[in-house]
């Protein structure tokens, strides 16, 4: 088991520059044209944490070039904002979780709805709403295929509007990482 930090650049709009950061550290927009005040020292210990989210302030500090204060200041408002996460990241199989799958979902009415209801389960670790064949995506997480079988046909298939369903039953996961950089 390993920490990973889990980084969003839908982060609240609040001011995330530090008063030791250069005139040059101005705030970056995210790719949706919003403006999640993420300057390049954040976006530096947000990398130097993804790379090992155990990675002392010290540490992150000096390869920042901010004090172990600072970074631990900087770290606990990115927290706050929403902007990442520091989680132990898992294999599931190892933790006594033998199946997982994705589920496709096509929805009539509200999609938001569904997803709301989605996330509110337990087992269901991830949910997107996509344009193409399936309005929503779910990952779900189950102890093994009876489990699954109950997720999906007593739960998910019960919620009002979904008109219908698709499992993708992952055999092997063969890689699971959140190491993407903050670009």
């Amino acid at each position: 088991m390993h920490s990973e930090v889990v980084a969003s650049r839908s982060a609240d709009p609040r001011d995330a520059r530090d008063s030791r950061e250069s005139p040059r550290d101005t705030p970056r927009e995210s790719r949706n044209g919003s403006n999640p005040n993420l300057d390049a020292v954040s976006l530096a210990i947000i990398e130097q944490l993804q790379e090992d989210g155990r990675r002392p302030y010290a540490a992150i500090g000096k390869a920042v070039g901010l004090s172990e204060a600072a970074v631990r200041q900087r770290v606990q408002k990115l927290l706050d904002q929403g902007v990442m996460q520091i989680v132990a990241v898992t294999d599931p199989l190892t933790v006594g979780f033998r199946r997982q799958a994705m589920v496709g979902i096509n929805v009539e009415g509200d999609v938001e709805a569904v997803a709301d209801a989605l996330t509110a389960m337990s087992e269901v670790e991830y949910v997107v709403m996509t344009a193409g064949s399936f309005d929503i995506l779910a990952e779900i997480v189950c102890e093994d295929d009876d489990h699954l079988l109950d997720v999906i046909n007593k739960r998910i298939r019960a919620l009002p509007g979904v008109r219908s369903t698709e499992s993708f039953v992952y055999l092997k996961l063969k890689k699971q990482t959140y190491m993407w950089g903050t670009r």
